[in-house]
């Protein structure tokens, strides 16, 4: 009787163990399932661990008055949040990112485009002028911030032998709070329109040679040629170029503080400028997880609705 069970028992577990392998099998086209569940379970664990619950440490210490030293006790439930709208500083920072968002898709990426336009042609002279165009985004941000900070210095740096040409007054143009941020934007346009701009070059590279040469047999112009044939084949990258333009924006930190740290007088903040500055260096944790959670609900509405809506449409 025994073995009359314990044979049952191997020809179920047979049975279960094919059944697996059959719908494995069935399921598994060209690896995709092998590839799933292999790959998802550790990107799903890294993403947990520094994704997931930093922003949910930073949703509760936002809710705490805390240092970030020892255990957040004094709990102060929204005020932080409160203070946080109120306050003159981040009304600045919130405008000052606004800015950026605009000059970028208003300056910075019709130059890259431009740009793009015009060298995006196989040849040794176009190929020296992409490398010229692109060093700067190669540069690091920092050492980009401490480069233009000596060029717009007014005592030794070029905006200093500008204004001596000139026999003007000496101009501290970082140090004045109608200037300053004009002169971040320069910055900004100068260290990432390379970046957009061999986006730009990959997408036109792959426009069919023979499209542009029926639009010329049909009489089309330059002008008409780049509106009406390539731009439309190239709108994906376009997408694309517009989507990393305003999720950078909202992330700019590296260059504010070696240019200007903020200043003068708060104003040329940006929101994670801010948050380092009023949360990390003043020793207000609380207070900066409450700017770490409203900039991550700020990208992460952007980044949804923009790739649920526009992205979508270019797929």
């Amino acid at each position: 009787m025994s073995n009359d069970v314990t044979t049952i028992g191997k020809r179920s577990s047979t049975s279960s163990n094919q059944n697996v392998s059959r719908w494995f099998k069935k399921n598994n086209h060209g690896n995709r399932l092998l590839t799933l569940v292999l790959f998802l379970p550790p990107a799903l664990l890294l993403f947990t661990i520094f994704v997931i619950l930093p922003i949910g440490e930073a949703g509760y210490y936002s809710l705490f008055r805390w240092n970030g030293y020892g255990e957040p006790s004094q709990w102060v439930e929204f005020s932080n949040y409160v203070r946080l709208f109120k306050h003159g500083a981040f009304d600045t920072a919130v405008w000052n990112t606004f800015k950026i968002i605009l000059i970028s898709l208003v300056i910075q990426l019709p130059l890259a485009l431009i740009i793009a336009l015009s060298i995006y042609k196989k040849s040794w002279a176009n190929s020296l002028f992409r490398l010229i165009f692109f060093l700067p985004y190669i540069l690091a941000e920092v050492a980009a911030g401490l480069i233009w900070r000596f060029v717009f210095d007014g005592d030794y740096g070029v905006m200093a032998k500008f204004t001596e040409a000139l026999n003007t007054d000496t101009w501290y143009i970082l140090a004045d709070k109608n200037w300053a941020f004009v002169a971040i934007l320069v910055v900004l346009v100068w260290k990432y329109f390379g970046f957009h701009m061999m986006i730009y070059i990959a997408a036109l590279q792959g426009v069919p040679k023979d499209l542009i040469e029926a639009s010329k047999l049909d009489g089309a112009s330059r002008f008409q040629a780049i509106w009406y044939v390539k731009i439309p084949l190239i709108m994906s990258g376009i997408t694309i170029s517009i989507f990393f333009s305003i999720l950078g924006a909202l992330q700019t930190f590296d260059l504010i503080m070696p240019l200007t740290g903020g200043g003068p007088s708060n104003s040329t903040h940006t929101l994670v400028s801010y948050l380092y500055t009023f949360g990390i260096t003043r020793m207000n944790v609380g207070f900066g997880s409450a700017v770490g959670v409203v900039l991550f609900i700020c990208c992460v509405i952007f980044a949804f609705t923009y790739q649920s809506t526009i992205m979508k449409d270019k797929k």
